[in-house]
């Protein structure tokens, strides 16, 4: 598949009317932005993320640091975990975590992961050795596990730093036990609100803290722009199997670091903020590796990366195979929503134009503009929430009937959305009666 340009002019206007997300904040959130910058201390806006890097959290609960770990490639045992802290935390298969399989194919790479109920970071690198008993290569993973994933990326300076430390002068621990002293318990968290947990009216609407990203990006490949340039106009299709909680792995050979991007990127497409009765929670599980197989059987729904071709054999894990940009899935019904609707071609270019208006804005007034990741947050957040007001709206008319102007209205196409918003009144319980003209004759 060709990649589609990731901005395109936004004085087109040709597109046909598909009710566009218009963010609700003044000058795009810039105001807000500046004001946590100054509240920092340093008045500066980071420029691979949507907040200062130290911005404090006003929410409840924070990523506390449970464990720190050393993980090596012994030539006779394979991946070990060569030494960790607290020493009666249960680490078993980090080791295949830490060290995703092929790493030894590549020099450097960072990981997070999913273990138990703790979400995992850790940096790896391969070391050329003079060593026979090494096979002259010394490979090693620093990592951490911590209650939340979204503040990992602060210490990733650190676990890179300590994993070139542990390569180069091999069982000097120290620093890393002084680090988890320090941070355990007591880990300040960014801002990092869920969009799908702060619905707790019908009528919800996002304030400005609730578009600052989960989790910050810190490479440069894998923002949330990447992200959508990746996979063009199929960020739509991807969009449809995440609002419908499906079960999606996204394949690569080493490195794995900017995939599990990928799998934040996804999960976030599904985020919205009115309260629904039988919502599901996405579940980014970022890598997994063979192991994680029993666990994964009893999982409903989950976004997730892996480095391990033999799932794409294990039909019954999941629903959606994302191989590069090629998206395998399981059923007929599903192989339907591969196909890009006329709308989804109006939505990509409405997202791409709401980014370039918002740039244009930002120069015309010489303010701050909006970091990438806000913008496509808040589009597909705002998206989200019309969608679903709209159908909880039409549920409680008299004849609770769904119209193809009422599918318009929500920017999907009555002929080629209408499995995916039948999937999606089934997911959700949603008591609507769709009614659509002539739906074997599309136009």
């Amino acid at each position: 598949m060709e990649k589609t340009p990731l901005l395109v002019d936004f004085d087109d206007h040709n597109s046909a009317e598909v009710r566009q997300p218009k963010s609700q904040f003044k000058n795009g959130g810039a105001d807000f932005i500046k004001r946590l910058a100054q509240q920092d201390g340093d008045g500066k806006i980071d420029s691979n993320g949507a907040s200062v890097s130290d911005v404090r959290d006003f929410t409840e609960g924070s990523a506390n640091i449970v464990a720190i770990f050393v993980v090596a490639f012994d030539t006779r045992s394979g991946n070990v975990v060569e030494w960790s802290i607290p020493e009666d935390i249960d680490l078993e298969g980090v080791e295949f975590k830490a060290m995703a399989s092929g790493s030894h194919t590549i020099n450097s790479d960072f990981i997070f992961f999913k273990k138990d109920n703790y979400y995992g970071l850790s940096c790896y690198e391969k070391m050329t050795v003079d060593s026979l008993e090494e096979r002259g290569a010394r490979m090693k993973s620093v990592g951490i596990l911590a209650t939340s994933y979204t503040t990992l990326y602060r210490h990733m300076q650190f676990l890179e730093n300590q994993v070139r430390h542990q390569l180069e002068t091999p069982e000097r621990y120290e620093q890393l036990k002084a680090f988890y002293a320090d941070h355990r318990g007591s880990l300040p968290s960014s801002r990092s609100l869920s969009y799908t947990s702060l619905g707790n009216t019908p009528n919800a609407s996002p304030s400005s803290s609730e578009l600052l990203p989960e989790m910050k990006i810190t490479h440069p490949a894998g923002c949330f722009a990447q992200f959508i340039n990746f996979f063009g106009e199929h960020i739509f299709t991807i969009w449809k199997f995440v609002l419908l909680r499906k079960r999606i792995i996204f394949f690569s050979p080493p490195p794995i670091g900017v995939v599990c991007y990928r799998v934040y990127c996804a999960s976030v497409l599904g985020n919205h903020t009115v309260r629904m009765e039988n919502e599901v929670e996405v579940k980014p599980q970022f890598y997994i590796n063979v192991a994680d197989i029993e666990n994964l059987e009893s999982d409903l729904s989950y976004v997730a990366c892996t480095t391990e071709k033999i799932f794409l054999e294990k039909k019954d894990l999941y629903d959606v195979y994302v191989d590069n940009q090629n998206l395998v899935v399981q059923s007929n019904t599903l192989k339907d929503m591969l196909k890009i609707c006329p709308t989804d071609k109006e939505k990509f270019n409405q997202l791409n134009n709401q980014r370039s208006a918002q740039l244009f804005r930002a120069q015309e007034l010489g303010e701050d503009a909006m970091q990438d990741d806000q913008v496509f947050a808040t589009f597909f957040l705002e998206m989200n929430n019309h969608i679903f007001q709209t159908l909880l709206d039409i549920s409680i008319t008299q004849d609770k009937s769904l119209t193809s102007d009422h599918m318009k209205s929500m920017g999907l196409d009555p002929i080629g959305d209408r499995q995916f918003i039948m999937d999606l009144l089934e997911l959700y319980g949603i008591d609507v009666l769709l009614i659509l003209d002539n739906p074997c004759c599309p136009t």
